[in-house]
């Protein structure tokens, strides 16, 4: 179970894992190996940035071996200037004017992969990939081996928050899957648990993500991968939100008011304050792994 690689995002992760670990005080968990990694992005966490110290989204950063970190989507560099405004941001700042003329000309569906699919040519604009891999992503090949060291199956929770409708989950998978993995994510979360990038629906296909990673270098023979991801906000709220933080990042003061509102919004677009939203996630956080655990050991017993 992994939290954090989007940093801002980490606050609900942690929660699942803290709560889990409280249970299992009291109540031990199955025979099954449990591996928590926890904050993967730290700097993201403690900035109330979704990206890294070198403005890295490291969702984006996980090319693997026969890719290269260039380019970008020939849509994002016309959208460049609306995403990522060279000036301090400001509280009077139209963006739903401007933003829906764009969602009528490309369509959602289009848009969103055209801003969010990731780039490597803009190092201070939205969805940044970056120019090499990350320190993440350094630590991760580098312990990996170990962690997964001896086992024959594996599922992997990584969890995220902002998409989708407000309070649901959805299953993200960033790769294609073999019958088996299909198997265990219809048995053990349901038929619409779960939404691949190929299908329509809340996701769009990302260039270096995480889980098409993980899977490529897992040793196990069946390593299933799913991006937990709960809803938040509207879409047009979220991007209003990250290009107003990034704005501020970059082209403001850190100490002004309108950073710092910037970066509680953020916040609270990816964690919101709402403690019906909270209490309804966390049950369907620590949901998820107990059907994890108990299919996993539904396997070992065959």
């Amino acid at each position: 179970m992994s939290s954090g690689i989007h940093g801002v995002e980490g606050f609900f992760g942690s929660a699942v894992q803290l709560a889990l670990l409280e249970q299992w005080a009291s109540t031990p968990p199955p025979p099954i190996k449990c591996v928590f990694l926890h904050g993967l992005n730290p700097y993201g966490l403690a900035w109330l940035r979704r990206v890294d110290e070198n403005n890295v989204d490291p969702n984006r950063n996980f090319l693997l071996d026969d890719e290269r970190f260039e380019g970008a989507p020939e849509r994002y560099a016309q959208l460049d200037p609306f995403l990522n405004p060279r000036r301090p941001s400001s509280l009077w700042e139209p963006f739903t004017l401007k933003a829906l003329p764009l969602v009528v000309r490309y369509g959602m569906p289009a848009l969103r992969q055209a801003i969010a699919g990731g780039q490597h040519s803009y190092p201070r604009g939205l969805f940044y990939g970056g120019a090499g891999p990350s320190q993440t992503q350094r630590l991760l090949t580098e312990h990996f081996p170990r962690w997964l060291q001896g086992s024959r199956s594996v599922v992997h929770l990584d969890f995220h928050t902002g998409l989708g409708r407000r309070g649901a989950c959805k299953l993200l998978i960033d790769y294609s899957l073999n019958e088996r993995q299909r198997r265990w994510l219809t048995d053990w979360f349901g038929a619409d648990a779960f939404q691949t990038a190929e299908s329509s629906g809340i996701s769009y296909e990302a260039r270096g993500g995480f889980g098409r990673w993980c899977v490529s270098r897992a040793q196990a023979p069946d390593y299933l991968f799913a991006y937990a991801e709960f809803g938040t906000y509207p879409p047009i709220q979220m991007l209003a939100g990250l290009r107003a933080e990034n704005q501020a990042h970059h082209w403001g003061t850190p100490v002004s008011p309108e950073a710092r509102r910037a970066k509680e919004r953020l916040k609270e677009l990816f964690c919101p304050a709402d403690e019906d939203w909270r209490s309804k996630v966390l049950v369907h956080g620590l949901t998820l792994a107990r059907r994890a655990l108990q299919g996993l050991q539904g396997q070992d017993r065959r």
